[in-house]
């Protein structure tokens, strides 16, 4: 006899059993029912590590939580550039969940980061939807390679925690295709998450748990997505208009409200019976994955997971700057200071509800001491405290001056305290505390053989360190093993070889979001549109801290032979980008002393458009690793949407014919080659009426035939000859074919842009 599935059972349930499905069963656990044998399933947070609480957990669901491998946060992960790796990370991120009896993992998180100053940027991976849409993608196919299901969060524009459960994203359609929807439309069409989360925040208006724009037209019926949509916890403001919208489950329990309210609006027929059975359906299909994905009696592999936690946070690791190549550290130095509370008090996660109880933690003062060996001394002095009032700065600031005075090298561990950013709340500013920069510059001015190193979730200006550090270390929060994986680069056990996937500004005051952050009665405008980041550093030519893709190495690497060709279109579309439109490919040497990792960046310029658009556009990234001498050779393929940009008129992505340039470089501003092409395409034709502009007449292909041919025969004389002056043709251009048409009386006729309309339809 077939055993019988979820889905099977969706005819035995009754309306109050249907409904109590879409609500979940406390804080990590879906609804079970017993008298048909459908069991609930357990999901937990997991941006980067599991955090599962025993048993029914804290009332607030942020208690203390069994024991799990904390990786490198996304913002780390984003730096790596490296799709394997982080696919690695999903997969072992898969496999404790599969050892903890978890079916979805919440997460990855990949919306961008408009402003450093959110709070939650730790948990984001980039602030380019293509770094985040390709790492994303790769950190879901990890997880659910492993018969556990991700949550691509949050669903969408949820980029600020200020006042995030109730204020409103205003962002035009543009911005959201081209910038803050594409990451989670290539992770959705490409890896198929089985559960996508919505955020808490509205966008125009509108709560994105109850937006069926956002919910069933965008991401159901033009993306493909077949899975299960959840709310994040407490998103949910009414029920039954999320339900009508496309949401399917509402996290966590509402103790019965919203399964009675839900209930009772299919009763009354306010809410369609056929819209809640889809919505059951929804989550008896991912019941149902979760039973075919389990894995009983599965271990957890601790050490081999802790290992590659090491090597995650290695290759997170940015070498900003390296004056004097200072760095690596040399095995003959006779003496090493060590500053900075952090290297023996690590922070190496992020604080709300991603806190992983982890397995163990590496301190970097530890692997320091133990990568050097006996030969050389290493010193420590925490020089201040973190997060804490009570100690003696002017003490702890003495000690380490002492230390630092006669040590060959200086070796500061600098950063943000938990205080300064997390969940719950947004940032203030980009510096470090005042008494660590006030510690650098005194270190500094007795040793000025410093390297800082820092711990941080968001980006911090670095302007202040400039000047007291010869050599500049980006260690994010590396996760457990992020003490040691920073160490491997300090002493050269691995090569640096991450690079920046945010920008570092100057200054807050540069930051393109911020005259319009965080918003004020209830809304937040984009204001920026689509300029954020380097986007918006490289259109105005600003100077900045380091720039995006920036990131140094122990060797070096020439980039040669860059070909670029180009494809007529074609209707054969392989995948949904759509068909090839242009190949790239360039040669990469090592050409230093030592094996490194490159990543190489494929950015595109479009010339010419008719409307501001970004300096260029990263498309495509390629990391390789290359022993010295050796060359690779890196192809790019860009495709049909690579060059598209969205038509609000046409509502559709279109590819205008023109030219291009394409070029590869080591980051958004060390480009190594370029070459411009023509593609062909299709001017966009879009409707037009009476009170359309004369300029929009004029580039539509009928709509200019039949104007000019109107001035021609009009009623009192030619008047083509308007269109002869440019100068007349951009004065006249802004005016409604309508209303030029009464300013001009008789020469034109009242009727004259209607019947230009009747004969374009006609047509």
């Amino acid at each position: 006899m077939t055993k019988p599935t979820a889905m099977s059972r969706l005819s035995e349930l009754t309306l109050e059993e249907k409904t109590s499905l879409l609500s979940g069963s406390g804080f990590w656990h879906t609804k079970a029912i017993d008298r048909v044998g459908l069991a609930s399933i357990m999901v937990s947070d997991g941006p980067h590590g599991l955090r599962v609480q025993p048993s029914a957990g804290d009332h607030v669901g942020i208690g203390g939580s069994l024991p799990a491998t904390c990786f490198p946060t996304a913002s780390a992960l984003g730096s790596s550039f490296d799709r394997d790796l982080v696919g690695e990370v999903g997969a072992a991120i898969g496999r404790e969940a599969q050892a903890q009896g978890v079916a979805v993992v919440l997460g990855p998180g990949i919306n961008l980061k408009r402003t450093p100053l959110c709070g939650r940027n730790f948990e984001y991976l980039s602030e380019d939807p293509v770094v985040a849409g390709i790492l994303g993608g790769a950190l879901v196919e990890g997880i659910q390679s492993q018969g556990v299901g991700a949550s691509l969060k949050h669903f969408a524009a949820n980029n600020q925690e200020t006042e995030r459960l109730r204020i409103s994203a205003v962002v035009d359609d543009v911005t959201l295709r081209e910038l803050y929807l594409l990451a989670f439309e290539r992770v959705v069409r490409t890896t198929q998450p089985w559960t996508v989360m919505c955020s808490y925040n509205k966008i125009n208006g509108v709560y994105a748990s109850q937006d069926p724009w956002l919910l069933t037209e965008v991401l159901r019926e033009t993306w493909g997505f077949e899975g299960l949509v959840v709310s994040d916890w407490g998103a949910v403001d009414d029920p039954v208009a999320a339900v009508a919208a496309g949401l399917d489950l509402e996290m966590p329990s509402s103790h019965g409200f919203g399964p009675r309210k839900i209930a009772a609006a299919v009763a009354d027929g306010a809410l369609s019976e056929q819209i809640l059975d889809a919505a059951v359906e929804r989550v008896l299909t991912l019941l149902d994955k979760a039973a075919g994905g389990r894995v009983a009696d599965i271990e957890m592999p601790v050490d081999a997971h802790h290992t590659l936690a090491r090597r995650a946070a290695a290759a997170s690791v940015v070498l900003l700057r390296n004056d004097h190549e200072l760095l690596p550290l040399r095995p003959d130095l006779e003496s090493i200071a060590v500053i900075g509370a952090f290297a023996a008090q690590p922070r190496f996660q992020g604080a709300g509800s991603s806190k992983v109880n982890p397995t163990r933690i590496d301190m970097a003062l530890d692997a320091l001491r133990a990568a050097l060996g006996a030969t050389t001394t290493v010193s420590y002095a925490p020089g201040f405290g973190i997060d804490d009032d009570t100690v003696d700065l002017t003490a702890l600031q003495e000690e380490a001056l002492s230390v630092a005075r006669d040590a060959d090298v200086v070796v500061a561990f600098l950063g943000l305290p938990p205080s300064f950013e997390s969940e719950g709340f947004d940032r203030q500013h980009l510096d470090l505390p005042g008494e660590q920069l006030e510690l650098l510059a005194k270190v500094a001015a007795v040793n000025p053989r410093v390297v800082v190193v820092l711990a941080n979730g968001g980006v911090v200006t670095t302007a202040a360190l400039e000047p007291y550090a010869q050599a500049l270390v980006e260690g994010w929060l590396g996760g457990q093993a992020g003490g040691a994986g920073v160490v491997d680069v300090l002493v050269g056990a691995v090569n640096p070889s991450g690079r920046l996937a945010e920008t570092i500004p100057l200054r807050l005051e540069d930051t393109p979001a911020f005259v319009n952050f965080p918003g004020a009665n209830g809304e937040v405008h984009y204001g920026e549109r689509t300029f954020i980041g380097y986007r918006h550093y490289d259109l105005v030519d600003r100077e900045v801290g380091y720039p995006f893709g920036h990131g140094l190495s122990y060797t070096t690497f020439s980039y040669a032979d860059f070909t670029v060709s180009v494809e007529a279109p074609t209707a054969d579309h392989a995948e949904w980008r759509g068909a090839v439109r242009i190949r790239a490919s360039v040669s990469v040497t090592n050409t230093g002393d030592v094996a490194g990792a490159e990543v190489v960046q494929c950015y595109l310029s479009e010339l010419g458009a008719p409307h501001p658009r970004a300096v260029r556009v990263l498309k495509d990234f390629a990391k390789i690793t290359l022993a010295p001498g050796e060359t690779s050779t890196v192809h790019f393929t860009l495709r049909d949407r690579d060059l598209a940009r969205w038509s609000t008129t046409t509502g559709s992505w279109i590819v205008t014919p023109g030219a291009f340039t394409v070029a590869v470089g080591a980051s958004s501003r060390d480009l190594r080659a370029e070459a411009t092409v023509t593609v062909e395409g299709e001017a966009p034709v879009f409707a037009l009426d009476a009170t359309s502009t004369m300029a929009e007449w004029l580039a539509h292909p009928a709509g200019r035939i039949l104007l000019t041919e109107g001035l021609r025969n009009a009623p009192g004389g030619n008047l083509s000859f308007l269109l002869d002056d440019p100068d007349t043709v951009m004065m006249l251009g802004s005016f409604p074919l309508h209303r030029l048409a009464v300013m001009m009386g008789d020469a034109l006729g009242e009727g004259f842009a209607e019947e230009l309309r009747s004969t374009l339809d006609a047509s």
